[in-house]
């Protein structure tokens, strides 16, 4: 693959929203990664404008995106919403600069790279173009890693998951809730309810996003047409999207039918074999991935791997994976790595 960006010893990394959880952790991952800047600029909103955060040991100011001149701009990691996103994302790009975009603003557009960079790397070739790439749903990001090294040995003909998202994929307002919600049961108090549409603490709630007109939510609509966008349209993918009293990391009950013969022992093999997977799956010792241990690790972890007796050429998955690392900021860094390497 031809380089995207010329090499150079060290790049201009803006990062926007670099105050938020998901920009924390992405600059968190510039630094234990090695990612080579010469120049960090924190960018956010007005709000935070002329705050100060910590990278590599020193300290900068953030700046306000409003006023930011992106000329001389090599990379720019956007985490800052799909609103802000659609604004400014054209901005820096016709100031020659690539944005990798966390947000939902652009990830169905035909004209846009979606990406995850162990499954479709290939995609990026479209933004040599219009220099905007789509970092996918959190939730697809995982599930599309664990499939993809099946896929390529048997291809997938149907998916059904089950999702159970943990709060901080609302955000810090969903983090904040659930602590304060919990709190107050265990004090006897009624808990108030704001971020989510039912109480979360000591609950599961089978809705995240807004409800669609087809009965789906727009997060179960999104894992649909972002997994068929990466991994092919002719894939049939149906998704119940679950809130659960978590704190990080999300987990995934995944069913896969594919079009020829495929075992657990089989695809046992292939995902121990694959980058950015741990296999945990030792039913006699009772072994398989927790959200409370995926939580601060870049992996997706895979185990229950059995096959599905019910159907043919069927199997079942247990996948998690921290949702703001692997599921948002790492995936952003992990494209960028590509654009200069």
């Amino acid at each position: 693959m031809e380089a995207f960006l010329p090499k150079k010893d060290g790049y201009v990394v803006a990062v926007i929203g670099a105050t938020g959880a998901v920009g924390q952790t992405m600059l968190e991952i510039l630094a234990e990664r090695n990612f080579p800047i010469a120049e960090l600029i924190p960018v956010a909103s007005s709000r935070s404008a002329g705050s100060v955060v910590g990278f590599n040991g020193k300290d900068y100011i953030v700046q306000d995106l409003e006023t930011f001149d992106p000329s001389g701009v090599d990379i720019a990691l956007f985490s800052a919403g799909g609103d802000t996103s659609t604004t400014h994302a054209p901005r820096f790009a016709a100031a020659g600069c690539y944005v990798i975009d966390n947000s939902s603003a652009w990830r169905m557009d035909d004209d846009i790279a979606l990406v995850v960079p162990e499954v479709n790397a290939s995609a990026l070739e479209m933004a040599r173009t219009n220099r905007i790439i789509a970092n996918p749903n959190c939730s697809t990001i995982q599930m599309v890693v664990a499939l993809k090294p099946l896929h390529d040995v048997m291809p997938i003909k149907r998916i059904v998951v089950s999702t159970y998202q943990a709060v901080s994929g609302a955000g810090g307002k969903a983090i904040e809730e659930l602590a304060k919600q919990t709190t107050a049961l265990l004090n006897g108090e009624t808990p108030e309810i704001d971020v989510f549409p039912a109480r979360i603490a000591f609950n599961v709630i089978p809705q995240i996003d807004i409800f669609l007109e087809s009965g789906y939510t727009k997060e179960e609509q999104k894992m649909i047409d972002e997994t068929r966008k990466i991994m092919g349209s002719d894939i049939a993918v149906t998704a119940t999207t679950v809130r659960v009293p978590v704190f990080y990391s999300h987990s995934e009950a995944v069913n896969v039918t594919f079009s020829g013969q495929m075992n657990a022992d089989q695809a046992r093999k292939l995902l121990a074999g694959a980058d950015g997977i741990c296999v945990v799956d030792d039913p006699a010792s009772e072994d398989y991935p927790l959200a409370s241990e995926a939580a601060g690790t870049d992996f997706v972890w895979v185990g229950r791997i059995r096959d599905d007796y019910s159907f043919p050429n069927s199997l079942h998955l247990w996948v998690v994976a921290d949702n703001v690392r692997k599921g948002a900021a790492l995936n952003a860094v992990q494209i960028a790595e590509i654009l200069i390497y």
